[in-house]
């Protein structure tokens, strides 16, 4: 066990670069948080475990999970102040610092299925939203140029994991993959109702963000969600309401 005391030790202020979007993506390494989730990953473990972090009142996990057996994996003990730097989201307990793996160009092949469109630059909001796309039978999910890291810790915490298991494929802009794109749909503020809407078998369903949407876009087929006394629904309940109706909809 590497024990560490310092701010200044480079490994602690990597840590805490991986907070941010810009630092999973230049240090290409990013923090697992929560009991349940590392419970769940430990089970089938499908990334690369570079570190395991630990204060003085927790025990490593890695070094007696069966599933990393054989595997060398440092463990890092820091005090309770600097680990709980480190723990963004509050979780007092054993943090796993991972490996991203790529997320490749969606390739040119037909829709298959539902596939989820996320513009989405929240990281909460793509979280909850992949948590819906694949309770609901989404086959994957394609992030635009616009889209947040998915493996931002918020967004890791919103999905309840599923970021790490849901597909993902990632585009260049959304206003051009729009373009000559004939099974793609908009979930905005209006539009035909999800409710009456006969869904097609194969679809793609984008969701935008709350407030702006799609509304500068021409030519965009669009998706609403009828409402009565509100002018409209948070982005991700208006989401899980559509992927809702596709789901129950004979094919």
């Amino acid at each position: 066990m590497i024990e560490i005391s310092s701010k200044s030790n480079e490994h602690f202020r990597r840590w805490l670069d991986l907070a941010s979007a810009r630092g999973i993506k230049k240090h290409q390494e990013f923090i697992l948080m929560g009991e349940k989730l590392i419970a769940e990953f430990l089970e089938n473990p499908n990334f690369k475990v570079k570190a395991e972090l630990v204060h003085e009142d927790l025990k490593s996990l890695t070094m007696t999970a069966s599933s990393l057996k054989g595997q060398r994996i440092p463990v890092f003990k820091l005090p309770k102040a600097l680990f709980n730097e480190v723990d963004v989201i509050g979780t007092h307990y054993n943090l796993l610092v991972l490996e991203p793996k790529e997320i490749p160009a969606l390739p040119a092949s037909p829709t298959q299925g539902l596939e989820v469109v996320s513009p989405l630059g929240d990281p909460a909001n793509l979280g909850s939203l992949a948590r819906s796309a694949l309770a609901f039978g989404a086959s994957k999910m394609i992030l635009t140029e616009e889209s947040c890291n998915p493996f931002h810790p918020k967004a890791i915490k919103a999905s309840a994991g599923t970021l790490l298991k849901l597909p993902l494929y990632r585009v260049g802009k959304f206003t051009e993959f729009v373009a000559g794109n004939e099974d793609l749909y908009a979930l905005d503020m209006k539009g035909e109702n999800v409710a009456t809407f006969k869904w097609p078998k194969n679809i793609r369903l984008a969701i935008g963000e709350e407030g702006p949407g799609f509304g500068g876009l021409k030519g965009l087929k669009r998706l609403a969600v009828a409402t009565q006394g509100v002018e409209s629904l948070n982005a991700t309940v208006a989401a899980s309401i559509a992927l809702f109706s596709y789901s129950v909809v004979p094919k």
